[in-house]
């Protein structure tokens, strides 16, 4: 008898040692892969007071590295447009800006599909060039020069327009906003010219027009009801020092008015020949969205050599999509999720009909039904430790309270994609703050509307060098990209 207690002890020793092992290895390999630490003051953006840059943007130099233009958010420390004490967007204002970005993206979508169906029906046609996207939250810019010599402008940059454009004099303050810097002055430069109305932009552009004049004209009206109006021009346009186009083709324009804060104008990153990526090269180019309004990212583009985006570092990569009833937007096959390392099981077909694109202004991403259901189910289980919160908008339904909390911890979000590609979304696109003063910060996940588009946002390419290599019809992923090289 007595020689069985040692025995007996030993079992149960070994057995608290196996349960240890096991908790730990669980603790290890799930915890620490599977979830994201985030500062709660990083989050609701307190202390964005100061820009953390690794160097201060000169805009007269376009950027310091030669191979890139530095991306800020707009009412950041590092922005050129920032005004002191200005208070940051936050989450309210941020989403009555997305719902409209969204519904415009939907209702540009049904225009296009109305010109297909009619092709005889031109005024389809034509609007739907002449119809832009709500600008949502237009929170990253960057400073260009356009003219020679060149004349800095602080621009947003939208991967959903294809139309570039800034405003230009003469232009009475009754038909044009108020913007930070000097309006565009066409008499000193000495390349400026409007296009012809018999050029070939004028002609298959579908915001361009003529009536009655030799220089060609253009319009777009965006979906918040702002809009521009003017000349479709060319002249030089300088991205960096070592980075300059000549004849680019832009819209000069004379009657603007909207939601444009004080930019100068907008630079369209679409699919359409009047884009400034197809400009440049083609189509390719990359971009780094800053995790926080303190710090910064870039926008690149990439050269027509193939071979150098053909082995770019760190960069996964899944096929560019097309569709015709969206032939500027960038589509991609997203294939499942996982939250906290637990794969959600979603039907891949769930996302294909009508289809997934990944949208530079859209700040959430929008899933189908029962992909944002899922998603929303895994990640309120695994947040159950912390106070909710019915403090958000409808639009976010999934709230928590954080005050009083240094650090949380919340389950990572994975975007899986064919071909293998997959984006982890850095902790500063998991969750959206509603206001600095309440601490109340929500998933920035939202679902889209029935049969609507699915729509990877802003706020989950965060950090990511995303590179949009449309030669070779592929699209690429690298985690850290913001201090990477971008090609």
């Amino acid at each position: 008898m007595a020689s069985s207690i040692p025995s007996l002890f030993s079992q149960l020793l070994f057995l608290f040692f196996f349960f240890f092992l096991s908790l730990n290895v669980s603790c290890t390999n799930g915890g620490k892969h599977h979830r994201r630490l985030i500062s709660v003051s990083s989050l609701l953006m307190i202390n964005d007071t100061e820009c953390s840059s690794s160097s201060s943007f000169d805009s007269a130099e376009y950027g310091e590295n030669q191979s890139r233009i530095q991306v800020v958010h707009r009412h950041g420390p590092c922005s050129p447009l920032r005004q002191p004490n200005a208070p940051i967007d936050h989450g309210r204002r941020v989403l009555e800006n997305d719902r409209r970005r969204v519904a415009s993206l939907h209702g540009r979508r049904q225009a296009e599909s109305s010109s297909r169906s009619y092709p005889g029906n031109s005024l389809a046609a034509t609007m739907q060039g002449r119809y832009g996207l709500a600008l949502g939250s237009a929170d990253f810019v960057v400073t260009v020069g356009f003219g020679s010599p060149p004349q800095a402008m602080s621009v947003i940059f939208d991967s959903g327009s294809d139309l570039s454009w800034i405003q230009c004099l003469p232009c009475p303050s009754s038909l044009c906003y108020t913007q930070k810097e000097p309006l565009f002055d066409p008499s000193k430069s000495s390349h400026y010219s409007p296009l012809s109305c018999d050029s070939t932009y004028c002609s298959s552009d579908s915001s361009a027009f003529c009536v009655g004049f030799d220089d060609c004209e253009y319009t777009v009206a965006y979906g918040d009801g702002s809009q521009t109006q003017g000349l479709l021009s060319q002249d030089t346009l300088t991205l960096t020092s070592s980075r300059v186009l000549d004849d680019f083709v832009f819209g000069c324009g004379e009657a603007n008015s909207g939601l444009f804060g004080e930019v100068a104008g907008i630079i369209g990153l679409g699919r359409n020949q009047i884009s400034l990526p197809s400009q440049a090269n083609g189509g390719a180019f990359s971009y780094c969205l800053p995790p926080y309004a303190s710090s910064t990212g870039y926008l690149a583009l990439g050269t027509s050599n193939g071979s150098r985006l053909n082995s770019p570092k760190n960069l996964h990569f899944t096929s560019l999509l097309s569709r015709l009833d969206a032939p500027s937007f960038y589509f991609v096959e997203l294939v499942g999720i996982s939250v906290g390392g637990k794969d959600l099981g979603i039907s891949p077909t769930s996302f294909s009909d009508p289809g997934t694109f990944i949208d530079s202004g859209t700040v959430l991403t929008y899933l189908p039904a029962a992909a944002y259901a899922a998603l929303r189910s895994e990640f309120q289980w695994r947040m159950r430790q912390y106070p909710t919160s019915t403090a958000g908008m409808d639009l976010l339904d999934t709230c928590y309270d954080l005050k009083g909390y240094d650090r949380v911890a919340v389950p990572a979000v994975v975007l899986h994609f064919s071909g293998g590609a997959r984006l982890d979304v850095d902790g500063s696109g998991i969750l959206i703050p509603m206001d600095s003063s309440s601490a109340i910060a929500c998933l920035a996940f939202a679902e889209t509307d029935p049969n609507g588009f699915s729509i990877i946002g802003n706020m989950q390419q965060k950090t990511y060098n995303i590179l949009y290599d449309v030669p070779n019809e592929k699209i690429g992923f690298g985690g850290g990209g913001c201090t990477a090289d971008p090609f």
